[in-house]
C-alpha cells in the first residue's frame, strides 16, 4: 500500500513539472506577441516562440523568457522562405537576399561542376542554409571545350564571368560555334559528359541541372532523357530551363515542358521546371503539370517569378533572330543593365563581342504577374542572378546596397509578392506565405526525396529555426530596373533567422554565418553503370 502511495505521489509529481508554463524553459530566443503563421495546417494566431539548439521548441500563449527577445507585436512570423532557382552564391548577393527573407539558397536550374569544391569553398561562409546541383552545362564544356575552359568557372556566377566568353573565343578562333552550346556529342564524348555529372551525384549534388534552352541545337532529346535517366538512378531532381521559350508553333514553350516531364512520368522520377511564366505557355503548362501530379502521381511540379522582364546572358539560344521572332520581341525589347535599349548593331556587337554579359529582356505582359502568381501548385522564385560590377567581379559582403545595376528580382522577389498580396489581394497571405516555403519543402522531400525538407518550411515545435518576420502593412520591395538601384534591399522584414541564429537584426544584416548545407551523403561508387550509352549517329567520323 505504502509502495503504491509512493508511485502516485511519483506521478503526481512528473505531472506537475510536465504543467509547468513554458517560461520555465531556457530558450536561446524568444519571439513574443507575433502572428505565428504555418502553411502545413493553417494555423494563424498570435503566440510567443521559443527557440533552442536551432529547433522551434516552443509555441505557446503562455509568457516566455530568453537569453534574447524580439518583439514581434505587429508582425508575422513565418516560415524563412526557400528557393531552388537562386544563381547568386556569392556573399553579397547571399546578404541582399536575406533581407528579402530568404534562409534557404539553391541553385537548381543551373548548378556546380566540381560539387566537392563547391560545397568546401562554402563551409562556414555561409549566412542561409545552400545546395547545389550538379551542371550539365559545365560537363559539356569540359568535353566539348576543354578542361581549361571548364575549370574559369564554377557556378552560375562565374560561367558569365569567365567560361562562356572563354568558350565563344576559342571556338571563334578555331572557326566553329561553342561546342558546349551546339556540338551533338558522339558516344564517347557523351559518355564523358555522363561520367561528369555522375561524379557530381555521387558527391552528393541534389540532382542535375540542364538549362536545355541554352543549348538547344546542342543537346538531342536521347542526351537529354539520358540526363534524366542518370538522376533517376540516384532518385534525385532533374531541373529543365527547358527547350523552346516560344509562343508560337512549332515550338512552344509547352513542347519542351511535355519534352521533360514524358521523360519523369516515364522514368518515375521528380522533375522541375524552371520559371513557367518566361514565355513557357504558363496558362496551359501549369493545369497540365498539376494534372500530371495530381491526377496521376508524378514527381512533377514547376515555379514562376513575380517579374514581367528576364534576365539572361546576351549569348543565349533564345535571342538569336529566330529565337526572338519565335517569342514576339526585336531588338529594343532588350536592354544592358545599365538602361540601353538594343538596336541591330548593338545585337550584332555584343553577341560577338561580349558573349557573357547580363542583359534584361522585356517579353511578358506586366498584367499577366498576378494571375501566374495566383495559379494554384506553382512555387515562387527569384531565378535571381549574381549582383556584380561591370567586369563581372563580386562585390565585398559591406559593398553599399546603393549603385549596383541588376534585375530587381535579384534582392525584392519576396517582399514583392507580400505587397502585391497586400495591395492587390493576389491571393490569400496564407498561400503567398506557403508558395515561398512550406510548399518547396513538401516537393523537394515528397516528391524530390531531400530529406533536410521534413523539417523545414514549417511554424511547428521540432521544426528547424528557419524563420522571417514581417510587417504585413509595410513590406516592401525597393529594387527596380533602373541603374544602380536593382539591389536595393526589401524593407519591413526586420529579422530573419537561419537555424535558430538572427541573421537580420533591426532590418541589418549582422555578420554571423550559421547556414547548413543542404547535400546527400558522399558515395562509395557512382551509377553511370546503371545506364547504357547507345552508338548514335553524331560523329562525322562515324561510318
Amino acid at each position: 500500500m505504502k509502495k503504491q502511495r509512493h508511485l502516485q505521489i511519483g506521478m503526481l509529481f512528473m505531472s506537475v513539472i510536465c504543467a509547468l508554463p513554458a517560461m520555465a524553459q531556457d530558450y536561446d530566443i524568444v519571439i513574443n506577441n507575433g502572428r505565428v503563421m504555418d502553411p502545413e495546417t493553417n494555423f494563424d494566431g498570435v503566440r510567443n516562440v521559443g527557440i533552442k539548439d536551432g529547433k522551434i521548441a516552443a509555441i505557446t500563449k503562455d509568457a516566455i523568457k530568453g537569453k534574447e527577445t524580439i518583439n514581434a507585436e505587429g508582425h508575422v512570423v513565418a516560415p524563412g522562405f526557400i528557393e531552388g532557382h537562386q544563381h547568386a552564391t556569392d556573399q553579397f548577393s547571399r546578404k541582399v537576399n536575406l533581407r528579402d527573407g530568404l534562409t534557404t539558397q539553391m541553385d537548381f536550374e543551373s548548378g556546380a561542376g566540381d560539387i566537392a569544391k563547391w560545397y568546401a569553398d562554402h563551409e562556414g561562409k555561409t549566412q542561409a542554409n545552400y545546395g547545389m546541383v550538379v551542371l550539365a552545362t559545365l560537363a559539356r564544356v569540359s568535353v566539348l571545350d576543354g578542361p581549361e575552359i571548364a575549370a574559369l568557372g564554377n557556378d552560375m556566377g562565374e560561367l558569365f564571368r569567365g567560361v562562356v566568353g572563354a568558350a565563344a573565343a576559342k571556338a571563334q578562333k578555331e572557326g566553329r560555334k561553342p561546342g558546349w552550346s551546339s556540338t551533338l556529342p558522339n558516344k564517347e564524348q557523351m559518355t564523358r559528359i555522363m561520367s561528369y555529372v555522375d561524379e557530381g551525384l555521387r558527391q552528393g549534388a541534389l540532382g542535375v541541372g540542364v538549362p536545355v534552352g541554352y543549348m538547344t541545337t546542342g543537346v538531342t532529346q536521347y542526351e537529354l532523357y539520358k540526363y534524366q535517366e542518370l538522376a533517376a538512378k540516384y532518385g534525385r531532381v532533374t531541373n529543365g530551363h527547358v527547350r523552346f521559350a516560344g509562343v508560337r508553333p512549332p515550338n512552344e514553350g509547352q513542347l519542351g515542358v511535355q519534352e521533360m516531364m514524358a521523360n519523369a512520368m516515364v522514368l518515375d522520377a521528380p522533375f522541375m521546371a524552371s520559371h513557367l511564366n518566361s514565355n513557357m505557355d504558363w496558362e496551359y503548362t501549369i493545369p497540365m503539370i498539376n494534372d500530371a501530379r495530381e491526377k496521376r502521381g508524378a514527381k512533377v511540379w514547376g515555379e514562376v517569378y513575380p517579374y514581367a522582364a528576364g534576365s539572361t546572358i546576351a549569348s543565349a539560344d533564345m535571342l538569336t533572330e529566330s529565337g526572338m521572332a519565335q517569342m514576339g520581341i526585336t531588338y529594343s525589347d532588350v536592354a544592358n543593365l545599365d538602361g540601353t535599349r538594343w538596336d541591330k548593331a548593338m545585337y550584332e556587337d555584343v553577341r560577338k563581342n561580349d558573349p557573357g554579359r547580363a542583359i534584361v529582356i522585356y517579353n511578358n505582359p506586366p498584367e499577366a504577374i498576378a494571375k501566374w502568381l495566383a495559379m494554384p501548385g506553382v512555387v515562387v522564385v527569384s531565378d535571381g542572378m549574381a549582383i556584380q560590377d561591370e567586369k563581372l567581379n563580386y562585390y565585398p559582403w559591406d559593398s553599399p546596397y546603393e549603385g549596383k545595376s541588376v534585375h530587381p528580382r535579384s534582392a525584392g522577389t519576396r517582399a514583392k509578392v507580400l505587397r502585391m498580396v497586400r495591395e492587390e489581394k493576389i491571393m490569400p497571405l496564407m498561400e503567398a506565405i506557403s508558395k515561398m516555403s512550406y510548399l518547396h519543402a513538401k516537393y523537394f522531400d515528397e516528391l524530390g526525396g531531400i530529406p533536410h525538407f521534413k523539417t523545414k518550411g514549417r511554424m511547428q515545435e521540432g521544426m528547424d529555426a528557419d524563420i522571417v518576420v514581417f510587417n504585413p502593412d509595410t513590406v516592401t520591395d525597393n529594387s527596380t530596373y533602373e541603374p544602380g538601384k536593382g539591389a536595393l534591399p526589401s524593407t519591413g522584414i526586420p529579422y530573419v533567422l537561419v537555424n535558430g541564429v538572427v541573421v537580420v537584426k533591426d532590418s541589418e544584416v549582422q555578420k554571423v554565418f550559421p547556414g547548413k548545407p543542404i547535400r546527400f551523403p558522399v558515395m562509395e561508387k557512382g551509377r553511370l553503370d546503371q545506364i547504357s550509352i547507345e552508338p548514335r549517329t553524331f560523329d562525322p567520323n562515324q561510318s
